[in-house]
C-alpha cells in the first residue's frame, strides 16, 4: 500500500533516511524514526544514487481527455446543455458522455463522468424546481402588499 503524502513528501522522507544512514545510523535505527521501507531506499540510493530515490509519477492509466481537452470541455459545459444542443439547460452524467464522445470522440463512462466534473470544479446540483405558470411580477406585489397584512406581529 502507498505511504501517505505527496510524492515530493515521500522523496523527502526518502531523503532524510539516507543522510541518517550516512551519519552512521543503521536501518533498524532509522526504521525506528520514519518507520519506512527504510532498507529498500538505501538500496535504491547504493545502485542508483540520487535518482533511486527521486519522486516518481503516480502509477496508471493516463487520462483519456488530455488537459487541453478538459479546457474546451470545461468551456462547452460553461455555456450551457441548450448550446450543445439539448433541450433544456440542464447538464446530465449521459448528456456529458454524449458531448464527450461527439466532440472528442473518447468515450467515457457515464459512471465516470462525475469524477471526471469533480476534477474540472463542477460540483452536482439539483435543479430549482419551478411551476411554469409562476409569475414573479404577481410574487412580488404579493410580498410587498399582502404579506405585511397578514403575517404575524410580535406582542409587546
Amino acid at each position: 500500500m502507498r505511504p501517505c503524502g505527496s510524492p515530493k513528501v515521500l522523496e523527502q522522507r526518502r531523503h532524510r533516511s539516507i543522510a541518517l544512514l550516512k551519519e552512521g545510523y543503521t536501518p533498524v535505527e532509522v526504521a525506528r524514526r520514519d518507520r519506512r521501507s527504510v532498507r529498500r531506499w538505501n538500496a535504491a540510493y547504493r545502485k542508483q544514487g540520487e535518482v533511486g530515490i527521486q519522486a516518481r509519477p503516480t502509477p496508471g492509466r493516463p487520462p483519456a481527455l488530455d488537459a487541453k481537452g478538459k479546457k474546451r470541455l470545461e468551456k462547452i459545459l460553461l455555456k450551457g446543455a441548450k448550446a450543445a444542443g439539448f433541450a433544456t439547460d440542464l447538464w446530465t452524467c449521459p448528456r456529458v458522455a454524449q458531448v464527450i464522445w461527439d466532440r472528442f470522440e473518447v468515450d467515457y463512462h457515464v459512471d465516470h463522468i462525475g469524477r471526471l466534473l469533480h476534477g474540472l470544479g463542477f460540483s452536482p446540483q439539483k435543479p430549482t424546481r419551478r411551476a411554469i405558470e409562476r409569475d414573479e411580477d404577481e410574487i412580488q406585489r404579493w410580498v410587498k402588499e399582502d404579506w405585511p397584512r397578514v403575517k404575524k406581529t410580535l406582542r409587546a
